[in-house]
């Protein structure tokens, strides 16, 4: 007797998520490296590579929610109503990534 397995799984394109992680990643460097040269005197207490921390987390955010977004666009492929409402809660997961990336990234700092 034989066991069928009847669940479909999604099949990951490793190129296109890598691209979509590198978009959020590249995204979420942009808006980050943007509000921090808007910064004129940092505070002396922050030390000189006050500027790392936030570069480096809210980047990695981005790629997760790029991940994030990658996998809710796969979930679906025939109804464009599904696909509407999985792009969009797509889109909602980034902002949610980018911003707990930024709020861990920032904390100490220009969060204080």
């Amino acid at each position: 007797m034989t066991q069928q397995n009847d669940a479909s799984f999604i099949q990951v394109d490793l190129v296109a998520a890598a691209k979509r992680m590198f978009i959020g990643a590249a995204l979420a460097f942009a808006l980050i490296l943007s509000l921090l040269l808007s910064v004129d005197e940092p505070k002396p207490e922050w030390g000189s590579l006050w500027m790392l921390k936030p570069l480096l987390i809210t980047p990695l955010a981005g790629a997760g929610g790029g991940a994030f977004f990658y996998y809710m666009t796969q979930i679906v492929k025939n109804n464009v109503w599904a696909k509407l409402v999985a792009t969009v809660v797509g889109l909602v997961g980034y902002v949610i990534a980018i911003w707990l990336g930024s709020v861990l990234g920032l904390n100490g700092t220009l969060w204080d």
